[in-house]
């Protein structure tokens, strides 16, 4: 059920919903102060949220940096960077794919010997398609042994990936060196959860910062769609971090 309420109710977390809220209540009220104030007060949401420089610096504070380097025994990359082309039954990688092409990369250089892939469904409706089975099928394309995969195809988001992951390990190597990888804005979330589940010690690599350390006058002064959508992630992020940090 919290798992559903949670999809549903996604909508009330973006920026661009609230947005278009404020311009409905002046387009229907009546008073010309308050439409005056609803105008002002949706402009000044519009700018805050679509600044590029203002989620840039917020990013960069929050996004997690890279561990000491050393090998592991199991690379664990959380899903969320693909889905099906339906066009050719094919993966098809979003813009989170870093998680995945930064786990080949680390056990090309032997930094890790295994690649668990953690992810089943997070579709309300089709639940056939598990995101694990679809990156696994690209693994061995492009060479990698089966020796080195381990699939969890059945969680459905972050405390089922840390719970089932966890699992399989302590099955197949209890005294494994493990190593989840995501995105670096997901980290202190991931942290959270995976060290809540057990007492081991466990390392966490970055991919796909959202984080800037330069920008041009347009970040400054120029409206972006893609800053709203990052802010909607970032809400999304430090929601489930409040809620996980209290629930068993």
């Amino acid at each position: 059920m919290f798992f559903i309420l949670s999809k549903i109710l996604l909508f009330l977390i973006k920026p661009i919903v609230w947005i278009f809220v404020l311009l409905v209540l002046a387009l229907a009220t009546k008073r010309a102060k308050r439409k005056k104030q609803y105008l002002i007060l949706s402009l000044i949401v519009f700018f805050f949220f679509s600044n590029d420089f203002i989620i840039g610096k917020i990013l960069n504070s929050y996004e997690a940096g890279y561990p000491k380097i050393q090998q592991y025994d199991v690379g664990i990359v959380l899903g969320g960077f693909s889905g099906l082309n339906k066009r050719n039954n094919e993966i098809a990688f979003s813009g989170a794919s870093d998680r995945l092409f930064q786990t080949i990369t680390l056990y090309k250089k032997g930094q890790i010997k295994q690649i668990l892939l953690s992810s089943g469904s997070a579709n309300l409706i089709d639940k056939e398609v598990k995101e694990a089975d679809l990156a696994v099928k690209y693994l061995k394309l492009i060479g990698i042994p089966d020796s080195a995969i381990l699939i969890e195809n059945q969680s459905r988001n972050t405390i089922e990936n840390a719970r089932y992951s966890l699992a399989l390990i302590e099955k197949k190597n209890p005294q494994a060196k493990i190593l989840v990888i995501t995105s670096a804005w997901h980290i202190p979330r991931a942290k959270l959860i995976f060290d809540k589940q057990t007492k081991r010690k466990i390392e966490y690599y970055p991919t796909d910062f959202r984080g800037r350390t330069e920008f041009d006058l347009s970040d400054f002064i120029i409206p972006s769609a893609s800053a709203l959508g990052t802010w909607e992630l970032l809400f999304k992020e430090w929601i489930g971090l409040i809620v996980d940090r209290y629930r068993g």
